[in-house]
């Protein structure tokens, strides 16, 4: 699969489990029976089949005769859903959610939810009962975006690393065998300026070939390289064309930092701050840049639902761009009497409405199955028809006009439709 069709599943598996997470929030229980598991990928099931048992006898003493039910059918709801796994969880691991929750009227409903392969590892196994679902630990990992390289370096020593999301890896290490500026014994100082430019520039080679091993494999994941050590050695180190030629140009920005160890890396992202945050978005807004251009001086735009479905449908569509922050349903409303479609866009917090028929006038009444997820809708259409999908966020001024004034839909047109 491309780099680019890999980022698509990736967003899109963010915005299933965003959904997810605000249902889950939104559930209370009676009492501490609200039943969250956390597993890694490292964990056999057996093990976790184990412990859900151990949890389910235990559960035995709880003295309300109501939450001890209601945990132990969340336990076994659990267990029932770990049957489906060989020996491992999937690749980052799985978080299980289970439990009686409050439905109104003093009545309460089972619900279970088991989310595969977040975006970042599980990173250790947790078992948590209160009266809410444990999402926390989730919303961190969907937070987490990036992949970056690290290196921090002076002519003493070097360290290497990844930042991915919030967590820094330290990966490897390197200390240099530059001599001092003060030359030893009968050298002449043009002989021992000599040696040392060539220990300093076989350093540089060393850390270069180290950050080459770990970054070169992945550049087509990278965000981008980050580089900090004191002046002049950053510079010289970049201005040398060290790195290989293929991630050269990923280098974002080179920063002062005091340390070169691994607190250097620490150090190194606190200071990029504002780098970072640019270039999370920077992607973002060359789409909505494109887009806007297209809409005040050319011909290959489209926004609002019904607009951009038409034209996906055509295939027109070159990007599809969706506001991260939409929430929303389509309707569809089939007319029984003319065979016209209407769609009708909700929140999806809302009943469905009553709809009359735009062509004739009919009442139309909409069944369950007529609803449906209106990004859902829109990106089965796009895979089919080849289009590009990118979810746009609202930190930018024109991410935030995409949500408010266009509805959260819109698209980049391959062609001009007039539609």
């Amino acid at each position: 699969m491309s780099q680019e069709g890999e980022q698509e599943q990736s967003d899109r598996k963010k915005y299933e489990f965003r959904k997810v997470i605000e249902d889950l929030k939104d559930f209370e229980g009676s009492g501490t029976q609200l039943v969250t598991i956390y597993v890694p990928d490292d964990r056999q099931i057996s093990d976790v089949v184990a412990h859900v048992t151990q949890e389910h006898s235990e559960a035995a003493n709880i003295k309300s005769k109501q939450t001890r039910t209601n945990v132990q059918d969340a336990l076994t709801s659990i267990k029932d859903r770990l049957r489906y796994y060989d020996t491992f969880p999937p690749d980052n691991g799985l978080v299980m959610f289970s439990g009686a929750v409050d439905s109104g009227g003093g009545r309460t409903e089972m619900v279970t939810k088991v989310l595969e392969s977040p975006p970042q590892p599980v990173e250790s196994f947790r078992y948590h009962c209160d009266s809410d679902f444990l999402t926390e630990p989730l919303e961190h990992m969907l937070a987490d975006n990036g992949l970056y390289g690290l290196i921090v370096l002076d002519r003493r020593e070097a360290n290497v690393g990844w930042l991915r999301g919030k967590r820094i890896e330290p990966v490897k290490s390197a200390s240099s065998l530059v001599p001092g500026k003060q030359r030893k014994g009968g050298q002449s100082a043009q002989r021992f300026a000599r040696l040392r430019l060539e220990a300093i520039d076989n350093f540089y080679q060393e850390v270069a070939g180290m950050a080459n091993d770990l970054f070169v494999a992945k550049r087509h994941e990278l965000d981008g390289i980050l580089v900090g050590g004191p002046s002049p050695t950053k510079d010289e180190f970049l201005d040398g064309d060290y790195l290989h030629h293929e991630i050269q140009g990923n280098v974002i920005g080179k920063f002062d930092v005091s340390y070169t160890d691994e607190s250097g890396l620490k150090e190194l992202v606190d200071n990029a701050e504002d780098a970072l945050a640019d270039a999370e978005v920077m992607k973002e807004k060359q789409e909505m840049e494109e887009f806007f251009e297209e809409l005040h001086a050319g011909e290959r735009a489209t926004y609002g639902f019904e607009q951009t479905r038409e034209n996906l449908i055509m295939g027109s569509v070159e990007t599809l761009l969706i506001s991260e922050d939409l929430r929303s349903d389509v309707v569809i409303f089939d007319c029984p009497e003319c065979s016209n479609t209407d769609y009708e866009v909700i929140d999806r917090r809302n009943s469905t409405p009553e709809h009359e028929c735009s062509e004739c006038g009919t009442p139309i009444e909409a069944g369950e199955d007529d609803r449906e997820d209106a990004i859902d809708h829109l990106i089965e259409i796009a895979e089919q028809r080849g289009t590009e999908t990118k979810f746009i966020s609202t930190d930018f001024e024109k991410g935030e006009q995409l949500y408010n004034a266009f509805g959260g839909f819109a698209g980049i047109l391959r062609y001009s439709t007039g539609v």
